[in-house]
């Protein structure tokens, strides 16, 4: 018996038949991904997740918003923003700024500029998940009585590894389209999307961010210049932490494992409760994105989403502190700026959003404040260089955002070395 009940072999070993009674398969589940794409071609790839489909959906969902072009006044206001923000830095953070200002705007956007500038960056970060994924689907095929005529193992696995990256291009590209509409700059996601990092900002989603806020717009932009600076630096001094952040999705991606039977059961279940309605294809779909068949997670997973659920509140705390401590007496609705922020994120957080889609991570709010608070503690109990300095060792664990002191204890190296070999 094969999965859902449905044989997509005719008995055909034509590449074009194959993929033909595969797309209808799917189709009868209410799945068609947009821009199926023929892995035997000489096109192929060897990356899961196709670039272009997450590109096509996302400019897509920014055309029916609409986006403006950059006027004069643009580059002017977000280049002097951004130029008072560069020399603020430099007093808050020890990590220097290898940035230039360039003429021709290449560090301002519209929401179509940076759905290109960031594209590359959400398919190598998304990626591990893609393969991880094709390779379970893979695992679960090699497993299955075929059918007598069906075609080779290979063959299939080949397909349906195209058909999961297009499937998650297609909710990728979703997700980067409604980023786009709100965030303001290259690193609003706190996640490193350009190479080599830099700092770029978004006129026109700032000013919609601070248009209904009460707070003159002069200084909204230099708020948002400060933290996308100061990621900028982050990530630019700290290559490492870029391999650190995409090796934990890879890690929950290699854990990815398929129970046929329970997807089975789980439909079943669907069916009959109406979550599924076979007179509406794309309930199928809508079940998908929700989670529906998501099995259950490994201990590794488990701790691979702490790790990177963990490391994305530190990058976020941290930028909190570094601009804190950089706009503190300059800034006067710096405090209102910060909650404003940190409200929003709580609330409709497209990041949050897609990460929650994707691995069912939730980086809480609560974490994030713990994260900013830690930052700030350990730069007060010492000095800015021991805070910054945390990023070039062991970076601390959830427990331990919640104790400073008894970090710092722990990764002190002591003055007396004689007492280690006792």
């Amino acid at each position: 018996m094969t999965p859902f009940g449905f044989s997509p072999f005719s008995g055909s070993e034509d590449p074009e038949e194959m993929k033909k009674n595969i797309e209808a398969a799917f189709a009868q589940l209410g799945i068609t991904p947009a821009g199926f794409l023929n892995q035997f071609s000489n096109g192929a790839t060897e990356l899961t997740l196709p670039e272009n489909v997450a590109r096509e959906i996302a400019k897509k969902f920014v055309t029916a918003h609409g986006f403006h072009p950059i006027g004069a006044s643009d580059l002017r206001e977000i280049r002097e923003a951004m130029e008072i923000a560069d020399t603020w830095l430099n007093e808050a953070t020890e990590f220097p700024t290898n940035f230039t200002q360039n003429a021709d705007g290449k560090n301002i956007y519209t929401r179509a500029d940076w759905i290109d500038a960031t594209i590359a960056g959400w398919q190598l970060t998304v990626e591990p998940l893609a393969a991880g994924l094709a390779k379970a689907m893979s695992t679960v095929v090699d497993e299955q009585e075929l059918p007598e005529g069906a075609p080779p193992i290979a063959a299939i696995a080949g397909m349906l590894r195209t058909f999961i990256g297009t499937l998650l291009a297609t909710q990728l590209g979703q997700s980067i389209g409604a980023l786009a509409v709100g965030v303001t700059g290259l690193h609003d996601v706190g996640l490193p999307l350009v190479q080599p990092s830099r700092p770029g900002l978004l006129p026109q989603n700032i000013d919609e961010w601070g248009s209904d806020i009460g707070v003159d717009l002069s200084q909204v932009r230099i708020f948002h210049a400060l933290r996308e600076g100061a990621v900028a630096r982050l990530f630019d001094s700290n290559p490492w932490l870029i391999d650190y952040l995409r090796g934990a999705i890879g890690e929950y991606g290699n854990g990815v494992r398929i129970d046929v039977q329970q997807i089975q059961s789980q439909a079943q279940e669907a069916f009959e409760s109406g979550a599924i309605d076979p007179n509406n294809p794309e309930s199928f779909t809508i079940a998908l994105n929700q989670g529906l068949f998501t099995p259950d997670e490994s201990v590794e997973q488990k701790s691979a989403l702490a790790k990177l659920e963990t490391a994305l509140a530190l990058i976020d705390g941290w930028a909190d502190d570094v601009v804190t401590l950089a706009s503190n007496d300059r800034l006067p609705a710096l405090n209102s700026l910060r909650e404003t922020l940190r409200r929003r994120r709580a609330t409709s957080s497209p990041t949050q959003q897609l990460f929650a889609s994707l691995f069912g991570l939730e980086v809480s709010p609560r974490m994030a404040r713990e994260a900013s608070t830690f930052w700030s503690e350990l730069r007060t109990m010492r000095d800015i260089h021991t805070r910054d300095h945390v990023w070039s060792g062991i970076l601390p664990t959830q427990e331990e955002l919640t104790d400073p002191a008894s970090y710092l204890r722990s990764i002190e190296v002591p003055d007396d070395l004689s007492t280690l070999d006792q």
